[in-house]
């Protein structure tokens, strides 16, 4: 039974190990980080010493996954907006030796849960490259829909444009699931 707890320093080196190339790092990152790889010393500093380069203090949750094996995943919540209605999920990852198996569907589903019901969020948003359609299967088997976004997004990474697909999940959707 997967569970959600507040992410802790001692999580960083285990979550940052399922990253084996710069471009799955990127996948998970995109270009919140400079170099490749990281340590668990400068992804603490973002998410501890700089509030995930968030600028308001309550607005930054990392949360990590596990169950009766251990860390199987991680992502955090932050808000997008100042009424505090909108939620992005983001850093979103699970153990790469766990892949294509619900971790990561369940665990979203429990982010979900922490969003609408404890957040009281009215929308979850969160974004993944058109070149990890994994992810994007698992967003979508999660509830997430696609957003229909007036001109297309690209983000220059490795050499490439990759382009960024954008969903959301309603609140209205998620209770009537």
């Amino acid at each position: 039974m997967l569970k959600l707890r507040p992410y802790k320093p001692c999580d960083a080196q285990t979550i940052i190990s399922w990253c084996k190339d710069e471009a799955s790092f990127r996948k998970w990152t995109s270009d919140r980080y400079e170099s490749f790889p990281i340590t668990a010393e400068d992804m603490n500093r973002k998410y501890i010493d700089n509030n995930g380069d968030c600028e308001e203090q309550d607005n930054f949750y990392p949360l990590t996954a596990f169950d009766e094996t251990g860390i199987v995943g991680h992502l955090i919540l932050r808000y997008r907006d100042a009424k505090k209605k909108t939620i992005r999920f983001g850093f979103v990852i699970v153990d790469d030796s766990k892949r294509g198996k619900g971790y990561g569907k369940e665990m979203l589903l429990l982010a979900e849960k922490f969003a609408f019901e404890l957040f009281g969020a009215e929308e979850v948003t969160l974004g993944v490259f058109e070149n990890n359609m994994p992810a994007y299967y698992c967003y979508k088997a999660a509830g997430f829909q696609d957003i229909e976004m007036e001109e297309d997004i690209y983000l220059s990474l490795l050499g490439e444009k990759w382009k960024l697909l954008e969903l959301k999940l309603d609140r209205e959707i998620y209770f009537a699931k």
